[in-house]
């Protein structure tokens, strides 16, 4: 409320945007330099009193990538399409970090962010969707150590190559949907905070992270094709390596959950966003 020069009283009065997901964009937009605050004070936590820094977005994919290497392709023997074990594991293991981050940390955001929400407004959106796109600097990090890897081995990129934006995107579009449901949830059931990580974990062991989509049987291919990871997976393996393109089915299944996980999401958090301040 502000008051002019000739004592007139000028009112700012905010109410909920309509329509069926209620997304106002020209609000986000104005709100921009917050959305980028909050990604920059999400690397800054990360890092912050951290001897290594972002060395770290290098040392735990290499390091997950080593036991995978040694536990899964050595001595369990699982194979790995004739892809070098090394890139095998490591073009998965860069998806599924951007999507295990993004999704615990945005499913934890506003309750973390609880006194910024409780005392002004802004779009509650940005607070979820920040520590999603903060995942993406140890993303392109990892890729960077992926291409060397791939010089080593003397893997040359094919034009399969340029559809590895399109799988990236697909990865965000699923933690983002995934993330606003746990975030909206979270808010009012603080049990979501502790079956995340045990979610996250059955994800993991559901995805074709250590082992190759090809050996699922396939009684049970059109469920397992219902894992948007799957044909994430899949994609930047082939993206990466030229081989094991997913298919078509397992493309479309993935595109449309991913889509409907993030549809859904919004409108669920769109819905609960009235009550954030009084309940956070």
């Amino acid at each position: 409320m502000q008051r002019s020069e000739t004592n007139e009283v000028k009112m700012t009065l905010i109410q909920p945007t309509r329509g069926w997901i209620g997304i106002n964009f020209p609000e986000l937009w104005r709100y921009r330099e917050l959305f980028f605050f909050l990604v920059w004070r999400d690397l800054k936590v990360r890092y912050k009193q951290s001897i290594l820094g972002a060395g770290w977005a290098i040392i735990q994919p290499v390091l997950t990538v080593a036991i995978f290497t040694v536990f899964f392709g050595k001595w369990a023997g699982i194979p790995t399409d004739d892809i070098p074990q090394p890139i095998f594991y490591f073009s998965a293991i860069l998806p599924w970090q951007l999507l295990q981050s993004g999704v615990s940390k945005a499913g934890a955001s506003l309750v973390a962010s609880r006194n910024m929400v409780t005392k002004v407004y802004f779009p509650r959106l940005v607070v979820p969707m920040a520590p999603i796109i903060a995942a993406l600097l140890d993303f392109g990090i990892g890729f960077l150590v992926l291409l060397v890897i791939m010089l080593f081995y003397g893997i040359v990129p094919t034009t399969a190559m340029l559809f590895l934006p399109f799988f990236l995107l697909l990865t965000i579009i699923t933690a983002s949907g995934v993330g606003f449901w746990l975030a909206g949830l979270n808010v009012n059931y603080r049990d979501i905070g502790h079956i995340i990580p045990f979610l996250m974990q059955l994800w993991f062991f559901i995805s074709p992270i250590v082992y190759s989509a090809s050996i699922v049987p396939e009684e049970i291919g059109p469920v397992y094709r219902l894992n948007p990871m799957t044909a994430i997976i899949q994609g930047f393996r082939w993206a990466i390596t030229g081989t094991g393109q997913p298919s078509g089915e397992t493309l479309i299944a993935s595109v449309a959950i991913a889509l409907l996980l993030l549809v859904s999401g919004i409108y669920y958090f769109r819905r609960m966003e009235r009550t954030f301040a009084d309940v956070v």
